[in-house]
């Protein structure tokens, strides 16, 4: 009995965060709406598996492609001379593994200082630039996934940007550094450190400098990963909450790893490789979650049972005939165009599913893109020119021509014929009409 109400009261929980057709207006409720939903599909994410499996698989390509990706990166800072600066990074990166994770550190640095760029060769430096793109592409690719984006970058912007990223990526965070370093050795701020509380208050930032260059960086990946556009804003919060647990994660397995050393007595030297990959898979994890998150927030129509929303026809139709009504609607009255984006975020609908249909309107003709941006629906031609039928028509129709495949004797033409007001004949009366014809 009491397993009973307690799935009763989930299930009228889960219907409120899923379709709830009149949610909160009013602060706090709409921020508690709103996280509630987020909470809830990032905890559906991570159980279906996907982003697990993502995370693993590019715990393997990191294996792979790390000190290639480090000589990379630090072949521009070698030239100048200031990739010293780089290395407390990645000892900070390794330091919740304990003295184990400065060996790794100090051995992965070991591998990138015998790996040298100019004397490669043609096919070395190639084979180089590869692994390194296609860490970078599999890392595109898990944030695809999570924005629901078919299509990445092509070759060209691959190479492109990833490269560019790569090699100069480095260098502007080493420049952030000695710009942070030259600030606080300014004449003007040792003045304001000796009045109180401002000097207080510059070594409390001085010490938070690299938790805000990791949500910086945070931020960056968010924005520039996915082949889509990201908000600022969201990318910088999902960013702030990913920095945040990504700094308590490396406590809470700094804490782990001291306590482990039966650990270290049953798996002898492999300890440090198990300890790695579980540290890597944590990062990732933290990476994908908070893309995840940025997703959310941005698309919170996208919230949903299930992560793919099964397109039925019910569903299509009735997005089809909204979505032209909120085009057709202010273009009669004389109004600005909407944008798509503020269309699907007003249908609360999954965004892939807007997308789909408007894409199929636009084909058809119904619709066409306008504004500076082409991110903007107008109607492509006079209102009295389409109707209900039309976007009906548009929506129904099997572009890939795959009913064409159909056999004649298996769908005759008065199942076809939707439009002869016969909907409510039954089948028995269909198969009798036929014996009779024959």
């Amino acid at each position: 009995m009491a397993s009973n109400q307690f799935k009763e009261r989930l299930q009228t929980a889960e219907d409120w965060i899923l379709s709830n057709p009149n949610p909160p207006h009013n602060w706090p409720w709409t921020w508690l709406y709103k996280s509630g939903r987020s909470v809830y599909a990032l905890v559906r994410d991570v159980i279906s598996g996907q982003l697990t499996l993502h995370a693993m698989s590019l715990v393997y390509t990191t294996l792979l492609s790390i000190v290639p990706l480090l000589a990379l990166s630090f072949s521009v800072l070698k030239a100048l001379g200031v990739h010293q600066k780089m290395e407390p990074f990645l000892y900070q990166f390794f330091q919740p593994m304990g003295p184990q994770g400065i060996e790794v550190a100090e051995r992965i640095l070991g591998f990138v200082d015998n790996i040298k760029v100019g004397v490669l060769g043609s096919v070395g430096l190639a084979l180089l630039v590869y692994t390194v793109v296609s860490l970078v592409q599999k890392i595109e690719r898990s944030f695809n996934m999570i924005w629901r984006v078919p299509e990445m970058r092509s070759m060209a912007q691959r190479f492109s940007n990833y490269l560019s990223v790569i090699m100069v990526g480095p260098l502007l965070m080493v420049s952030a550094i000695g710009a942070t370093a030259t600030l606080f050795s300014s004449e003007m701020v040792q003045r304001v450190m000796e009045i109180e509380p401002f000097g207080s208050l510059i070594v409390m930032v001085s010490r938070f400098t690299p938790f805000f260059l990791v949500v910086a960086a945070f931020t960056f990946v968010y924005i520039f990963i996915p082949n889509t556009r990201v908000k600022f804003r969201y990318a910088f919060l999902a960013g702030l909450i990913a920095g945040i647990s990504w700094q308590a994660a490396g406590m809470l397995f700094a804490s782990f790893v001291a306590g482990s050393a039966k650990y270290a007595a049953i798996y002898s030297g492999f300890a440090v490789g198990i300890i790695l990959l579980i540290w890597t898979y944590l990062n990732w994890m933290i990476l994908l979650l908070g893309a995840s998150l940025s997703f959310y927030m941005q698309n919170p129509g996208s919230v949903a049972k299930r992560q793919n929303v099964q397109l039925a026809p019910e569903l299509q139709e009735r997005v089809g005939l909204a979505l032209m009504w909120m085009v057709a609607k202010p273009f009669s009255q004389g109004e600005p165009a909407p944008q798509q984006e503020s269309l699907e975020a007003r249908l609360r609908v999954p965004g892939e599913v807007t997308r789909n249909i408007s894409d199929k309107l636009i084909r058809a003709g119904l619709l066409s893109l306008a504004g500076r941006n082409g991110d903007q629906l107008v109607p492509g031609r006079a209102l009295d020119l389409i109707t209900v039928g039309s976007v009906l028509l548009a929506v129904r129709r099997d572009e890939d021509r795959v009913v064409d495949r159909l056999p004649a004797d298996a769908l005759p033409v008065q199942l076809v014929d939707l439009s002869s007001g016969r909907e409510d004949v039954s089948f028995a009366s269909l198969l009798h009409e036929g014996e009779e014809k024959v």
